[in-house]
């Protein structure tokens, strides 16, 4: 069973909220009954809604991960014509980025046309750890990743990595592998700069349980059944 609001957004109807109107204003019916309140519990097998006259069917959920190469943005238009992440997916399946990562950086995002998928992966509140590898110029200390895990200050947003460990450094160049939380813009890059560390390459290959692995840059390939429950099941 599933409330009605919920039902309709996920069948890509509107927005839970937008859904909510809709049904407030009497558009909605379930077996022929107009439905005007909210909380109404359906079976999506075995009822039959209808919006507007228009019978509405569940949404086949797709969920992939994608290897974003550097250049790409994950947006769904850009009015510079410039490459988007969804020219390298079916465009049948509407699927939208579930997060970001910025132009410059590479790795691995999730797609999908689940909304309450996407939400959880990208709140802050369940804390779904990410990690990054991470190119510098120069050479990284052990303290300078002691003061990320502890916070750093840019423009007045604390900056912090829940992991920060030292692959490789030498003097021109060093590895460091990120694990964060949240995600805000441009993080990893703003946290380097905090200590005039400039970083060269920005590769995400981990989110939760779910590794970039061998997938080809530009490629995708469908989540797993038990990727997607573990991914849904993070608190």
């Amino acid at each position: 069973m599933v409330r009605l609001q919920k039902f309709l957004a996920q069948a890509g109807i509107a927005s839970r909220r937008a859904s909510e109107t809709i049904i407030r204003e009497g558009r909605v019916e379930v077996n022929g009954q107009r439905i005007t309140r909210q909380g109404v519990q359906i079976n999506p097998k075995a009822d039959v809604v209808t919006v507007d006259g228009r019978h509405i069917q569940p949404l086949r959920h797709h969920y992939v991960a994608v290897h974003k190469p550097r250049g790409v943005l994950c947006t769904r238009k850009d009015e510079r014509k410039r490459a988007l992440l969804g020219d390298l997916l079916p465009t049948d399946w509407d699927l939208k980025p579930v997060g970001r990562l910025d132009r410059d950086s590479e790795g691995l995002i999730f797609a999908t046309n689940d909304g309450e998928f996407a939400l959880r992966i990208t709140h802050p509140r369940y804390e779904l750890p990410k990690v990054y590898r991470v190119e510098v110029e120069g050479k990284v200390t052990h303290r300078t990743l002691k003061l990320f895990t502890q916070g750093v200050v840019h423009r007045g947003e604390t900056l912090r990595a829940t992991e920060a460990t030292l692959i490789s450094a030498n003097g021109t160049r060093s590895l460091v592998d990120l694990e964060l939380t949240e995600g805000k813009n441009r993080e990893i890059r703003r946290m380097f700069e905090t200590q005039d560390l400039k970083v060269t390459r920005l590769v995400r290959v981990q989110i939760g349980t779910v590794k970039l692995g061998e997938l080809p840059t530009g490629k995708w390939r469908t989540l797993t059944k038990t990727e997607i429950r573990t991914l849904q099941r993070t608190q």
